[in-house]
């Protein structure tokens, strides 16, 4: 038998025929016309090779050939374990659940959004629900959500591919922050004053300039850029060790208050928004739903 030319309606109405037995009564149970079941059971004998169903001898039923025989208990079984694939619904316990959920994002935002829902995670105390955090940078984001390499992005809302699903977590802002006992005090500086302080930037590719210098050069300004280091985390390390300052967003500075002075900016930087982009095929995942719900249920 040519099993790509056996469609399932036919294997359904084969699995009603030898049940029935009787191709009117079949009919009626498939919702069907008598002759349209006669049409599929020619058909089914082509493909089976095998007359399946032949006149009883005795009354006006049908009785099953030998093959029938052999393929009717195996055929009613895997219509139901088809049955039962197509409506199973899996749930989503955090307590028992077996899950390992990938997050792209950059260490600010980890910092800000991602340790919090780290904790919760953690909260649960089930070893078998993991969550690994993965930079960004290289991130094909939305090929990787697509392709499942990675579950779910966190990042600037103006940068997520408008295929995606999205969703607004929070606003922020940029501040200046300088080592607490910095020789130049704790007054917000001039434009002029900013410019020639020395300033740490983040990059990862090593770059001694950022979004913030091209807004600079439209006022005819330029910063002095000393130094740049890959990870955000590493901004407050080279402030408390150095005369340097930094601008950066507001609510991540706000962790290393203890050691950092935060000073407002002699300038005006538009805040930028954060939210959460995943692949339209999770959109009903139960995993994924409560996944997304310990970012909007989380105050940050």
């Amino acid at each position: 038998m040519d099993i790509k030319r056996a469609d399932l309606p036919l294997l359904i109405s084969l699995d009603i025929l030898l049940e029935e037995k009787n191709v009117t009564k079949a009919a009626q149970r498939l919702n069907i016309s008598q002759p349209a079941l006669s049409t599929q059971l020619a058909r089914l004998r082509v493909l089976f090779e095998d007359p399946l169903l032949v006149p009883a001898e005795v009354g006006r039923g049908m009785v099953l050939t030998e093959r029938a025989l052999n393929l009717q208990h195996k055929l009613r079984s895997s219509i139901n374990e088809l049955k039962f694939a197509v409506n199973f619904k899996s749930t989503f316990d955090p307590l028992t659940s077996r899950r390992k959920f990938t997050i792209a994002t950059n260490d600010s935002v980890f910092t800000i959004l991602g340790l919090p829902v780290l904790k919760k995670v953690l909260s649960f105390n089930n070893p078998g629900l993991q969550i690994s955090f993965v930079s960004v940078f290289g991130v094909n984001v939305k090929e990787d959500l697509e392709q499942g390499h990675i579950d779910l992005y966190i990042g600037d809302i103006n940068k997520m591919p408008d295929s995606l699903k999205v969703r607004y977590l929070m606003k922020d802002s940029f501040i200046m922050a300088q080592k607490k006992g910095h020789a130049r005090g704790t007054k917000k500086p001039t434009l002029n004053e900013y410019c020639q302080l020395s300033h740490v930037i983040v990059s990862a590719k090593g770059d001694l300039s950022s979004s913030i210098d091209h807004m600079l050069s439209e006022q005819s300004q330029t910063r002095n850029i000393v130094a740049s280091v890959p990870s955000y985390n590493q901004i407050a390390l080279v402030l408390t060790n150095s005369d340097c300052v930094a601008t950066l967003p507001k609510q991540l500075l706000e962790k290393y208050q203890d050691t950092l002075d935060l000073i407002e900016l002699p300038f005006a930087i538009p805040p930028f928004e954060l939210g959460m982009a995943w692949h339209t095929k999770s959109q009903e995942d139960e995993a994924m739903i409560w996944l997304r719900q310990q970012f909007t249920q989380t105050e940050f």
